[in-house]
Order: C-alpha cells, then structure tokens, then sequence
C-alpha cells in the first residue's frame, strides 16, 4: 500500500513538472508588471477567460479570491461550477509567494505540497480591475476582472496585449459567468 502511494506520488510530480515546464521562444514576451500593490490585488477576481487546461477543464462560474497572510504569504482560493451553475460546486485552496520582491509580478502559487508554479502577472489596470496572467509557458494564459464580465473596448485593448506577447488569444475559452 505505501508503495502504491508513493508511485502515485511520484507520478503527480511528473505531471506537475512536465506541466508546468518553462518553454520560452524567441517570439514571446513574459515580461511582468514593475509595481504591485499586493493589498490592493487581494481579493475576488473573476475568471473571463483562460487557455484549457486540465484543472480547470469544463468549469463556469469560476472565481479566485486572494487573501494576504501574516506570514506574507497569499492564500489562494480557486472555486467554479462543473459544466454549469447547476453543476458541483468546487473549491481549490492554495497558496503564493513573491519569491523576489524586485520582480512583483512574478509570483509562485502551489496548489499541491511544495509544487509551485509561476503565477506572472503580465498587465495590470492602474485601478486594480482587470489583469492578464500567465507563466514563463506559453501554456497558461488568463484574464481576470473585478467584475463577471468586461466591456469590448477593454476587452479589446487586453487581447491585443496579449497577441503582441505572442499568445494565441484564439486558444482561450470564454468562462460563463453570472
């Protein structure tokens, strides 16, 4: 019985890692904000849209609240619906750093043990109410808000940000929101 869970745990591990492998090329930007007020990004975010990936897969209603720790750590809450609101309700909770405060936008969110990931926040509105995150990956990509849904010209105005860093923005699956 140990055996198997320690397989399994070995098993996870390479899934995380190989997930969340750095692939940089010559054509993308992961450059991240300058500033970060981090009392000022805690808080409810809504997920408008994000790349497809599997722990997030047919989810709606999708939420992340952010809450500063004592410690300075940030817990990490992710929460949506399966399939529609009518769906099973799911909640993830986690925890991020800021690993270098000279890099504020870069920060490590981890979700299982130890295993953290990139968590870069590439743009961020002046008022704290819509940012584009991703990794040092080309396989994550999400636009959060303030709000469950962004009007056009703002919307416009971020997928173009994020074509210019050269991400696919045709990739992105558009979250139903209440």
């Amino acid at each position: 019985m140990k055996l198997k869970i320690a397989l399994i745990i070995c098993i996870l591990c390479l899934i995380i890692q190989s997930g969340c492998r750095t692939i940089k090329t010559d054509n993308m930007n992961f450059s991240t904000i300058q500033q970060l007020d981090l009392e000022r990004y805690m808080g409810e975010w809504y997920e408008i849209a994000r790349f497809d990936h599997r722990f997030e897969r047919n989810l709606v209603g999708v939420t992340a609240t952010y809450e500063l720790r004592p410690d300075g750590k940030i817990t990490v809450i992710n929460a949506g619906y399966k399939n529609s609101f009518d769906g099973k309700y799911k909640e993830s909770t986690g925890k991020a750093k800021q690993p270098n405060p000279n890099e504020p936008g870069k920060l490590k969110v981890a979700f299982f043990l130890f295993f953290y990931a990139d968590y870069y926040i590439f743009e961020l509105d002046k008022d704290y109410e819509w940012a584009l995150i991703g990794s040092s990956s080309d396989k994550y990509l999400w636009i959060l808000s303030r709000t469950p849904s962004l009007d056009e010209k703002t919307l416009d105005r971020i997928l173009q940000n994020a074509r210019q860093r050269g991400f696919d923005t045709s990739k992105l699956i558009w979250v139903e929101q209440k």
